[in-house]
């Protein structure tokens, strides 16, 4: 198993991979790929009803939080709710959702991070969320609803490198 080397000895070490995950892979079936894709794409027109429906969600975990606190239960369903429009925003066609929804996560992620979070700037992404969905612009692309998350984006990571 191992060699003599000139400065050292080279170990060469099994290849487990394999042994741990079954054998080979399944080929890819292209054909089952085509049929999600397609079933899918069947149910894009709805995109924009489903997007507005978890807005909407954020939305009353927002208030909540603002009759209370970050630091309480409803601090954490907030939180839940933006992980939810993080994953579907794209999903909907919403790259500029996605990208809020990840800022909005990551100053509420945890307890201690949320007890210290600025409710202002948790409010400005609810709002930039809502106004994204109102106003249909998807891209991250979109000269101002690009800059907007750029701008949440640098406050997010500015408060957060204050903790």
């Amino acid at each position: 198993m191992a060699q003599p080397a000139k400065n050292g000895e080279l170990i060469k070490v099994p290849n487990t991979l394999k042994a741990k995950i079954g054998g080979r892979m399944a080929k890819v079936d292209k054909e089952a790929i085509a049929r999600a894709e397609s079933a899918l794409q069947s149910l894009s027109c709805r995109f924009d009803d489903w997007i507005a429906t978890e807005t909407s969600k954020l939305e009353a975990a927002h208030d909540k939080v603002t009759a209370g606190s970050l630091a309480q239960p409803e601090g954490r369903e907030l939180f839940t709710v933006a992980h939810d429009l993080k994953g579907l925003g794209t999903t909907y066609g919403y790259p500029l959702v996605t990208a809020l929804a990840s800022s909005l996560c990551d100053i509420t992620l945890s307890q201690p991070i949320r007890e210290k979070a600025p409710k202002d700037l948790v409010t400005a992404h609810v709002q930039a969320i809502r106004a994204a969905v109102n106003s249909n612009i998807k891209s991250t692309d979109h000269p101002v609803g690009g800059q907007l998350c750029l701008e949440l984006k640098k406050k997010s990571e500015d408060f957060l490198d204050t903790i």
